[in-house]
């Protein structure tokens, strides 16, 4: 039985096709500007598509220690894993005690939780405290601090509540513990919120630029972005200003440069989205429905 496909179908698709195409423009330019042959840029040439095709820029910019985008990635790799695993692990633990009926003051203790979400003591404060602290010039800052975000923690506590109570009573009867109910009874049946809010720690921590700018002095701590800032827009000192070269007889000049630095500090947060496409759009609707 053939299924008819009516007008309205097809200028919907036809809608949805221009604006995903109008949402990747942006990244595909970039790609192509960093491909493109430097002369081909210098001369305007490039509108859209690539002239003469090439990853010299990628190369440069990856082996060149003195301007530090390889070590940048490295970083913002580094504290983007640790830190998400840490924040899933106390969010969900977190959420997961604020979510059992039997325990006492957790209403007062998820006021606390909103409190501090809702009222912030500002930059200085917080710089002081975390100085006091030890995690200046420390990579701990870029995972402790924000290991529970609030906002994520209230969408996870509110998919944990929504799960039958059966659950657990039933395991306690087989003689499960609370620790036991937690990481085997609903940890499993959790993976669609759990990779919902990873996706976002895990966006949120590589993001992160104003927390390396301001406690990570040291240039071997800094993150991609902070690299970024220095190498695409604080591009005046001449020891890490990108210039023009021939490299293997291809110009590069700047504009590949730059946009070959954006792109690689774009593509390894995009790759995450394939992973845990199928569990995001559930985890997201039942975290903020119920």
């Amino acid at each position: 039985m053939r299924t008819k496909i009516s007008l309205f179908d097809i200028c919907n698709n036809i809608f949805l096709l221009l604006i995903a195409l109008i949402c990747t423009y942006p990244f595909l330019y970039i790609f192509f500007l960093s491909i493109s042959d430097g002369r081909s840029i210098a001369s305007g040439d490039v509108v859209f598509f690539p002239k003469n095709p090439n990853f010299e820029a990628y190369q440069y910019i990856l082996t060149n220690s003195s301007l530090g985008i390889f070590r940048g990635l490295l970083n913002s790799g580094i504290y983007t894993a640790v830190g998400t695993v840490v924040a899933l692990l106390l969010t969900y633990m977190t959420a997961y005690v604020l979510s059992r009926k039997q325990i006492k003051g957790r209403f007062l203790i998820m006021s606390l939780f909103v409190f501090t979400w809702v009222f912030e003591a500002g930059i200085i404060p917080a710089y002081i405290v975390l100085n006091k602290l030890g995690f200046v010039d420390n990579w701990l800052v870029m995972i402790i601090p924000n290991a529970i975000n609030v906002q994520f923690l209230i969408i996870t506590k509110t998919f944990l509540d929504g799960l039958p109570t059966e659950l657990e009573e039933a395991a306690k009867i087989d003689g499960a513990n609370d620790f036991q109910v937690m990481s085997r009874v609903f940890l499993p049946i959790s993976k669609p919120i759990l990779a919902t809010i990873g996706v976002f720690y895990a966006v949120f921590i590589w993001n992160q630029y104003l927390m390396p700018l301001i406690y990570l002095q040291n240039p071997n701590l800094q993150t991609i972005q902070v690299m970024l800032k220095r190498l695409v827009i604080s591009s005046g000192d001449s020891n890490t200003a990108f210039r023009t070269i021939i490299q293997d007889g291809i110009m590069l000049n700047p504009g590949n440069l730059k946009a070959a630095a954006i792109f690689v500090a774009m593509v390894p947060i995009v790759l995450i989205y394939p992973f845990v496409q199928k569990y995001f759009k559930k985890g997201i609707l039942i975290g903020s429905v119920k």
